[in-house]
């Protein structure tokens, strides 16, 4: 008999057909798509989540960049992943081809976070592009030098005179005065103490963010969106995540709050959202009211945390190598002398100082992964394909410890950067990659739009310290002896800083102190506009 002539033997094989296709379809959920860059093995659904670590995820990238090649590829599910740790391919890709390479891949922990109005998240839609404009505008190299550096320069007064006071305290002085300035510049306001709103309010954001941001420290929710569905009661990467959220919105909805009752009482400053709040009643509002809350707070965000992450980085590489601050002084005390800070004028007279900053940004980044850009369609590179919709990582702290790109990667060394005299922007811009210092701003059109602001802060602060105060490492109180400092402890996370650490910081000579001290009065004097 036929199957023809016996349904349910035709009925069993459909079935049994059916389900073989189905069996093979799910077992090859994980493969690499043919032509994709080589990677580490991958199992059926899985791919390679299953050897995603937890937490510190930059640094296996290095390690399968050594066994796989600069240009490396994951899969999560059926979701494709390209690392690059090839400065030519972050080049021709990134940057040449900013038009398909910008956008970001989906994250559902983020839109939880943020209800998807962060720009470190979106897509390249209107909305991005209006905050990206804001945030140019407002710390393009020229607002900066002509006007803002007034503010700078004042809690650079201040922050000297903390360190003069209460060097046991630098930490929070440190963070106090990036958010200080942040704060000022975006919302009108500045934090006089850490402890006051505006002098930590920033951190408290940014703790929630790195924690619940960190590459590996959630499910694959994107991957795998059935996820989604697990309640909140068993997934506490999910509460988490809307946790934190509240946080922002309460940071960011109070501080809204604060310029609203002030601009009631007809109090306007001099700050930006003062003039967009004046422009957008005027002409119109491109974007909700919690995305521009959240607009403010990310231009206080970027500002504030990872600066003063670098600055505590260049503060522990200070202690820990003193030939550095003696090498920097022969420039400093040359032009300055004791009775004269530097200033930002002074930076063409000072290319140590650059190079000083350059090194920390290399040997200690922030955001040690990179924010993952997505690509819009089908590409071809090197003879690699690279699918559409692929997540791409600029995997910066695996390419700022290359031992063929950085001789002794781990060991902090100014002189790798001698004459490099401009700033970081100008070496991202440049058509010869081989040219560019790091990439701890990233690259691309999502290079960080502060980049200009930060590198001014950074520049500032290094300068007048290694002028004006020695940094040395501990003293054991009971022993008499050194204490060496881990120059390896940072916080995990997506943005990472180093952890609480103590220093001797102590005045270069009376002279040096007395200088800081007379600055003191004029700079309070001048931040009164921004109480």
């Amino acid at each position: 008999m036929t199957f023809a002539q016996d349904p349910t033997k035709l009925a069993i094989s459909v079935v049994v057909a059916v389900l073989a296709l189905g069996i093979y379809k799910v077992l090859r959920i994980g493969r690499r798509k043919p032509g994709m860059p080589p990677g580490p093995p991958t199992l059926p659904v899985l791919g390679n989540f299953h050897q995603i670590p937890s937490s510190g995820l930059y640094a296996q990238f290095r390690e399968w960049a050594k066994e796989y090649g600069p240009i490396y590829s994951l899969m999560f599910g059926s979701s494709s992943v390209i690392v690059l740790t090839d400065r030519k391919a972050i080049h021709e890709l990134l940057d040449k081809k900013g038009a398909i390479y910008s956008d970001r891949p989906p994250s559902y922990v983020g839109g939880l976070l943020t209800q998807g109005d962060h720009i470190a998240l979106e897509q390249m839609d209107p909305v991005w592009r209006e905050k990206r404009r804001v945030i140019s505008h407002n710390f393009s190299p020229k607002n900066l030098d002509e006007k803002h550096f007034k503010v700078q320069e004042a809690e650079a007064a201040v922050l000297m005179n903390d360190l003069l006071t209460q060097p046991d305290n630098f930490f929070n002085s440190v963070r106090r005065y990036t958010a200080s300035v942040a704060s000022a510049l975006a919302f009108g306001h500045r934090g006089p103490t850490f402890d006051s709103f505006w002098g930590h309010c920033v951190y408290d954001v940014m703790d929630r963010w790195t924690e619940a941001m960190e590459a590996g420290a959630n499910p694959p929710v994107d991957e795998y969106p059935i996820l989604k569905l697990i309640p909140k009661r068993f997934a506490y990467w999910k509460r988490r995540a809307i946790a934190a959220g509240v946080v922002f919105d309460s940071v960011w909805g109070k501080a809204r709050k604060i310029v609203d009752d002030r601009r009631a009482k007809g109090d306007k400053r001099d700050c930006i959202i003062d003039h967009l709040l004046d422009e957008y009643n005027a002409k119109g509002w491109p974007m909700s009211q919690h995305a521009f809350n959240n607009l403010v707070g990310e231009v206080v965000e970027g500002a504030a945390d990872t600066t003063a992450a670098q600055l505590l980085t260049l503060i522990l590489a200070f202690a820990t190598h003193p030939e550095v601050q003696t090498k920097a002084r022969k420039q400093i005390d040359a032009l300055c002398g004791p009775d004269r800070v530097p200033r930002f004028s002074d930076f063409k007279d000072l290319p140590y100082v650059n190079q000083v900053i350059k090194e920390g940004l290399r040997w200690r980044p922030v955001a040690v992964t990179g924010l993952p850009h997505r690509v819009r369609q089908d590409d071809n590179y090197n003879g690699f394909f690279i699918p559409k919709d692929s997540t791409i990582f600029l995997a910066v702290w695996a390419i700022h410890h290359t031992e063929g790109l950085y001789p002794d990667e781990d060991t902090y060394n100014p002189d790798r950067f001698e004459g490099y005299a401009r700033l970081a922007n100008d070496y991202a811009g440049m058509s010869d990659y081989t040219q560019r210092d790091h990439y701890t701003y990233g690259a691309g059109r999502r290079l960080c739009p502060g980049v200009h602001l930060a590198e001014r802060n950074m520049w500032r602060i290094a300068a007048r310290i290694l002028w004006g105060f020695n940094v040395e490492e501990p003293i054991d109180p009971e022993t008499g002896k050194v204490v060496h400092l881990d120059t390896h402890r940072y916080n995990p996370g997506i943005l990472q800083a180093p952890l609480p650490f103590k220093v001797r910081i102590t005045p270069r000579s009376e002279q040096h102190a007395e200088t800081m001290r007379k600055e003191l009065d004029g700079a309070l004097d001048f931040l009164k506009a921004w109480r």
